[in-house]
């Protein structure tokens, strides 16, 4: 009967852990329990970065506080129509990943110098234009997938974190000219240990939303400290607005301004692009080619939305990336939920303006962890690489060319317009310098040239027999072309690890070891 009982309590744990695993795919649903914070987790981690935009453009063009209120309200409205597309799909539209959508930063100085001169109108008209473009080249664009094998992903992805650093960095010095604030640093310190804490020593529920953990204690500290936390703004709040449709007039299309954009939706869609394949490597659910069209087109629809509803070009927003790495949470509806989160906060300033008054040192503390996951992640896809010396050099050229904007913001200000429009982005200029330097060095007959040496030299740091796997260069992470190896070099792989079974580096999930790309 003991017997029996036991075998029961074994099933019914048994199919509990089977259902947790359902749970946590990228179509899976969580509970509504679990759904809500973790969705708030990631609204967030990226609220001040979406705010940030209409703040900078409007404060630019000498708006209101009145209006100021109206360009938040109307960005995080339609931030979390995009996300819902983004995340859900329809049609052909939508990636179908737990990807939140903010408005890009790199539309910041287009957007200032054509409102300036043009004034809003044409800033939302142009804004539109870009998002039909977009939605036009997307399924053209997504044919450059192919020039994102690991090399270059993983760079790309360790540059989206390593850039992300300066926001963080921001978020702690908090607009001061003589540095960050010792007490600042505290919170941010603080912040960072908590969530730290929380995953070393919490049960499992709680390590799942350890940012927003991190961030609620923060905040409740930072209450007893004057001039902390500031909610002055929420008794002026009204609890209801309407973001209604073109509020600031009719949109203008100039073409000098359609042009400045276009190029902008060019450089969202490179940043998009490196997002969607480092959200598909950490969910274990690679990008094909058609799922990132969608995607594109997602970011496009959004991009049009924005420009109706008085707001800005949208993007994947990496600093969530960094988020579902960090919390494991791999479903899309989390994402969902973040963007119905959104939209009612657009339409209750109320709490938006209490979401608001959270510390920005304690979203500094919370991105030093969030975007040292992206970092981290860029790094795992760099495991896959065989690292010759002309692979370390493409890693090294792209990080260094993309962190000069971050470590000198100034170093292209003699430039014209457009340069700095695509280099001052350290993700887009990374990128596309990872892009060159692996077809320059990477070519079809340099890979045909190496193809018969399976041994690699000290400065390869060999990692062991299955550094020595031929693969397909563009295999490994896209799920576009299945891996190839020779022959002869499973049968010496598989001697190898009969005689150092150490050695191996098995590839998460496949019972084998994991094949290098170049």
């Amino acid at each position: 009967m003991a017997t029996t009982e036991r075998a029961s309590r074994a099933e019914t744990k048994a199919q509990r852990r089977s259902a947790r695993r359902s749970e946590n795919t990228v179509d899976g649903i969580p509970p509504l329990a679990r759904l809500f914070p973790l969705g708030l987790q990631h609204v967030l981690a990226m609220y001040a970065g979406a705010v940030a935009v209409p703040l900078i453009v409007g404060g630019a063009l000498g708006y209101s506080a009145g209006d100021l209120a109206f360009l938040i309200s109307a960005d995080l409205f339609v931030a979390g129509i995009a996300t819902i597309i983004q995340s859900v799909g329809f049609w052909r539209f939508g990636v179908r990943l737990p990807l939140m959508q903010g408005v890009t930063f790199a539309a910041v100085g287009p957007m200032i110098a054509i409102g300036q001169s043009e004034g809003i109108q044409a800033v939302f008209g142009a804004t539109i234009a870009c998002g039909v473009f977009m939605i036009l080249a997307a399924p053209f664009f997504s044919q450059l997938l192919r020039f994102f094998p690991p090399i270059v992903t993983g760079t790309v992805i360790l540059i989206i974190g390593l850039s992300l650093m300066r926001v963080a960095a921001g978020w702690i010095v908090d607009g001061s000219a003589e540095g960050a604030p010792p007490v600042n640093v505290a919170f941010a310190a603080g912040t960072l240990l908590v969530i730290v804490l929380i995953e070393r020593f919490a049960p499992p529920p709680l390590q799942r939303v350890s940012v927003l953990l991190g961030l609620a204690i923060g905040t409740i500290a930072a209450v007893f400290v004057p001039g902390m936390v500031d909610w002055s703004g929420v008794g002026d709040a009204g609890w209801f607005a309407f973001v209604t449709p073109f509020h600031f007039g009719l949109p203008t299309f100039q073409v000098a301004s359609i042009v400045s954009m276009v190029i902008v939706g060019i450089v969202i869609m490179t940043e998009t692009t490196g997002d969607m394949i480092a959200v598909g490597e950490i969910v274990e659910k690679p990008v094909t080619r058609r799922r990132l069209a969608d995607g594109l087109r997602a970011d496009g629809l959004g991009t049009v939305i924005g420009g109706v509803f008085n707001t800005f070009p949208y993007t994947a927003f990496a600093q969530n990336v960094g988020l579902v790495s960090l919390t494991g949470v791999r479903s899309r509806y989390v994402a969902t939920a973040a963007g119905l989160i959104l939209v009612v906060l657009g339409l209750i300033p109320k709490v938006s303006a209490i979401v608001e008054g959270v510390p920005s040192a304690v979203l500094g503390g919370a991105g030093i962890a969030l975007f040292g996951m992206v970092a981290a992640s860029g790094i795992r896809t760099l495991s896959k690489v065989r690292f010759n010396n002309k692979n370390v050099l493409i890693v090294a050229i792209s990080v260094g060319v993309a962190l000069l904007p971050t470590v000198t913001p100034t170093i292209y200000d003699q430039f014209p317009q457009w340069f700095t429009l695509i280099f001052d982005s350290g993700i887009s200029a990374g990128a596309i310098v990872a892009i060159l330097l692996n077809l320059l060095l990477n070519s079809d007959e340099m890979r045909a040239a190496r193809a018969g040496d399976a041994a690699l030299g000290a400065y390869d740091a060999v990692r062991g027999p299955a550094a020595a796997a031929l693969v397909h260069p563009e295999a490994e992470g896209t799920g576009l072309i299945p891996t190839q190896v020779l022959d002869a070099q499973r049968r010496a792989e598989a001697e190898a690890d009969a005689a150092f079974p150490g050695d191996a580096i098995p590839e998460e999930g496949s019972g084998r070891p994991a094949p290098d790309a170049r």
